[in-house]
Parts: structure tokens; C-alpha cells; sequence
């Protein structure tokens, strides 16, 4: 009876060790072959070495944060917003190029240093439709919006129909007038490889370097209007009686509240390829942000995630 609780001891200790070291194959073997134990054990413990030796082969390397991060973007431009002094990123930065929406930052600047009223309805019309790339607009022919919506609508989704709507009706002189504006605004903030062509950035003759596109963030982070529009995630807007249409924002940064983001604008053709500017706080330090032409729609976003990564562990 002593020598049959030691064998039931026994048994049980090697059942358990078992039951910590194997898989759940290898326990129905232990438990019908006692034998085959060890081998099996050994076995399990040889794989699960070699699967962990697999994992770190396949572990992401480190990213080394002293060194300025690879881009996507053929030309950027990150420097310190309050002074100028502190330039994170050069790349290609005097280069003239198409700027597709990022134009409509200037857009919303000029109506605003209008002093138009912002409550008055604009009634959209055929001359809003755009005839340079026939994009798709929900604001149809015929439609009433207050100034103000219409300003939200052109920062937060891009929409090309509210911008030229704006640009249309600001000055009695229409378009031309407006277009004119645009240029003398740039020439103010110093915008020297700026040309502005049209109101929405559809025409690829809408140009400007990195560097200049960085002095106009910044110029836009001085309107409070232009960093509340351009940074709402999303907003309901009532296109009809029967109608409201959820619109959002064309930043993916802004939505998922990357980083701290007080000015954003997204812009695109295929001239311009992806492009975005941001004017944003990283370790309470101001940074206007500029990508252009990158690689691939997230690649612009990736760039951005990437230097304020990179200025963070600075």
C-alpha cells in the first residue's frame, strides 16, 4: 500500500511537469505512454526555442530617432513656427510646385480679410460646377448655404463647390478679382515661388515651394475660424429638407486625434499628388508641417506621424 502511494506520487509529479512543458497533443501522449515523456518534452522544448528564435528574426528593428526619419514626400519642409530658426526637415523645400487644395488655406484667408459677412446665404451655381477635373460635389445647383458653412465645408472636407462659391461672391469683381488677392496676400507673407491660379487648387498652375507653403500655415494659424474649420473631425450639414449629409474631415490625423493639430489642410490631383500641411504643438513647441507629392495617399500621413515621432524623442 506505501509502495502504491509513492507510484501514484510519482505518477502524479510527472503528469504535472508534463502538463506545464507540453502542448495539449503532447499531454494525451505522456498520459498514455510514460515512456515517451522525456522525449516528447524535449522535443516541445526544442520547438518552442526555435519558434521563439523565429520571432526575434522577424522583430521590427529599432528606429534610430537622433537621425531625421526617411519620407515619402518628394519635397518637405518642417521648421519651428514661432521664429523660423529651428528647421527640422529640408527637403527639396525650394521647389515650385502644383499645390492642389492645400490653395484653399489662402482662399479662406482673403474671405476672411474681406470682412464679408459670414451669416449671408450664397446661392451655388453652374459657375461653381468645376470644368478643369470634374470632381463630384453634394452641393447641387441650386442650393442656399450660410457663408460660414460653406467656409467649414472648403477647410474641414475640401469641398471645391463651397470654396469657388466664396471666391465667387466675395468681391464685386467675381473670380478674376479674388484670384488677384490671392497672389498679393502671398506676396505679403513672403510666399516668393507662389502663384495662384484659381480658389479650389483643381488647376495644376496653382503652385508654391514647401518653404512658402510653411509661411502660409502659419499665416493661417492666425485666424481662429481657420483652425476651428480646418480641424473639426466631422459635421452634419442640412442639404436639404429631407436630407442632412454627415461630411469629414479629409485628415485622418485630425480624426484620430494623432497629435496635437490646430491647423490642417489635405489637397490632391495627380500633378500634385498627396499633399498636407499641418500647423501643430509637439512638446509645447509650434511646428508648421508641409509633405508634398508623396507616395501613395498614407504616405504623407506616415511622414508627418514619423517627424513628430522624431521631434518628440529629440
Amino acid at each position: 500500500m506505501h509502495i502504491n502511494k509513492l507510484l501514484i506520487a510519482s505518477l502524479s509529479l510527472v503528469l504535472s511537469y508534463t502538463t506545464a512543458n507540453a502542448d495539449p497533443i503532447t499531454q494525451l501522449a505522456n498520459s498514455n505512454n510514460s515512456t515517451n515523456t522525456k522525449q516528447t518534452t524535449k522535443k516541445t522544448k526544442q520547438a518552442t526555442k526555435a519558434k521563439a528564435n523565429k520571432q526575434v528574426n522577424k522583430a521590427p528593428v529599432a528606429i534610430d530617432y537622433s537621425k531625421p526619419p526617411r519620407l515619402y514626400s518628394h519635397a518637405a519642409y518642417v521648421v519651428s513656427a514661432d521664429d523660423n530658426s529651428n528647421i527640422i526637415i529640408d527637403k527639396n523645400s525650394s521647389s515650385s510646385m502644383p499645390i492642389a487644395s492645400i490653395t484653399k488655406l489662402m482662399t479662406a484667408m482673403v474671405m476672411l480679410d474681406s470682412k464679408v459677412n459670414l451669416d449671408d446665404y450664397v446661392t451655388i451655381t453652374q459657375e461653381d460646377v468645376d470644368d478643369i477635373k470634374n470632381t463630384h460635389s453634394r452641393l447641387k445647383v441650386g442650393m442656399q448655404l450660410r457663408r460660414r458653412d460653406l467656409l467649414l465645408l472648403a477647410l474641414m472636407s475640401s469641398e471645391n463647390r463651397a470654396a469657388f462659391s466664396l471666391a465667387r461672391t466675395t468681391f464685386k469683381g467675381g473670380i478674376p478679382v479674388f484670384v488677384k488677392q490671392m497672389n498679393a496676400k502671398a506676396k505679403s507673407i513672403g510666399m516668393t515661388n507662389a502663384f495662384f491660379e484659381d480658389p479650389t487648387g483643381l488647376s495644376p498652375n496653382n503652385r508654391a515651394s514647401a518653404k512658402d507653403l510653411a509661411k502660409m500655415v502659419a499665416a493661417a494659424y492666425n485666424y481662429p475660424l481657420i483652425r476651428e474649420d480646418s480641424t473639426t473631425k466631422a459635421a452634419d450639414v442640412m442639404l436639404s429638407s429631407r436630407y442632412t449629409h454627415r461630411y469629414i474631415n479629409s485628415d485622418p490625423l485630425v480624426r484620430a486625434d494623432s497629435f496635437q493639430i490646430e491647423v490642417s489642410k489635405t489637397g490632391f490631383i495627380n500633378e500634385a499628388g498627396h499633399c498636407l500641411v499641418l500647423y501643430s504643438v509637439i512638446n509645447s513647441q509650434p511646428y508648421a508641417m508641409v509633405f508634398l507629392n508623396s507616395a501613395g495617399k498614407s504616405g504623407r500621413v506616415l511622414d508627418a506621424q514619423a517627424v513628430k515621432n522624431y521631434i518628440s524623442r529629440k
